[in-house]
């Protein structure tokens, strides 16, 4: 059995906060050991990248990888005399460590259009997010850590609804009822997942509240009764998972475009730095705000 039993570091105090900042979480099993987080964009790295991560974990660190939850990747155990030597060779090859603090963390994607059930391309969408708002507001002191997640559809693979801010792909049906044949055994309604569309006279029907808008019903009515779907962006504000856990709110209406959503992830980083207290979450700020409130200046001039 590992022996977890910390081991009294023998770097300063000031040195190890430092460097946590940089991206440096300092291994409690060593004496001067740090795992330096690499920032991956949106969770996908090239193969000459995933080259020189392993050649940087053999030369500065244990020879080990590991993957975080965020979709960064640690390099393990680089000794405190190593650490300068490492951010220099991975800079010389476009890499960078990262992802702590109170301030835009790394953004989290799932796969997006490569999946069977993606909506929305997020490797493009959080990569957009990513240099814009983790890079162009790393100077950006926020009340605590804001983490983004962008999913491509309903199944919610990267819990968007469990970060601060998290966006969705979304395609909500449309109805013609002029092609709608009120079939016995209706495609619609067998297509749907959670059993929402019902047909009711002679009509399908799809309650909005209840739809989840993961378009999986989009085409499989023979009749095109269901053919002209909205497409866009769920914005969804105010998760956290950890000692205290939230479900994020989604804003009321579903976003048409990326600059859109762009606009309101802004505003939302802006909200948080301007009226949230020092210490508290984001899901904290809207509860103390509260929720109408700070939709309508999300949301001001866009719709």
């Amino acid at each position: 059995m590992a022996n977890n039993t910390p081991i009294p570091c023998t770097v300063p105090a000031e040195e190890v906060a430092r460097l946590k900042g940089l991206g440096f979480l300092r291994d409690k099993l060593t004496a001067d050991c740090f795992n330096a987080r690499i920032i991956t964009r949106n969770g996908k790295i090239t193969a000459e990248e995933a080259r020189t991560l392993s050649e940087a974990a053999a030369r500065f660190g244990s020879g080990e990888m590991a993957m975080t939850t965020r979709l960064t990747i640690e390099l393990q155990r680089i000794p405190y005399d190593q650490v300068d030597a490492l951010i220099d060779f991975l800079s010389a090859h476009g890499l960078e460590t990262g992802g702590t603090g109170a301030k835009v963390r790394p953004v989290v994607s799932c796969k997006g259009t490569t999946c069977q059930y993606g909506l929305i391309d997020t490797f493009a969408l959080s990569e957009a997010i990513h240099q814009r708002f983790y890079e162009g507001f790393h100077d950006v002191k926020l009340p605590h850590k804001f983490k983004i997640a962008v999913g491509g559809c309903p199944n919610n693979c990267v819990k968007p609804e469990l970060n601060d801010l998290g966006v969705i792909g979304a395609r909500r049906p449309v109805i013609d009822p002029d092609k709608c044949k009120g079939c016995k055994v209706c495609q619609v309604v067998n297509a749907c997942p959670i059993h929402v569309p019902v047909v009711t006279d002679g009509l399908v029907a799809i309650d909005s509240a209840a739809c989840n808008d993961c378009g999986r019903c989009f085409g499989k009515c023979p009749f095109g009764a269901v053919s002209h779907p909205v497409t866009g962006y769920h914005v969804y504000i105010g998760g956290r998972w950890g000692k205290r856990t939230a479900r994020a709110l989604p804003l009321d209406v579903i976003l048409s475009d990326e600059a859109q959503v762009m606009t309101v992830i802004e505003r939302t980083i802006c909200l948080f730095r301007d009226q949230g207290i020092a210490g508290e979450r984001f899901a904290d700020t809207i509860a103390r705000l509260g929720f109408e409130t700070v939709q309508a200046q999300l949301l001001d001039g866009i719709v």
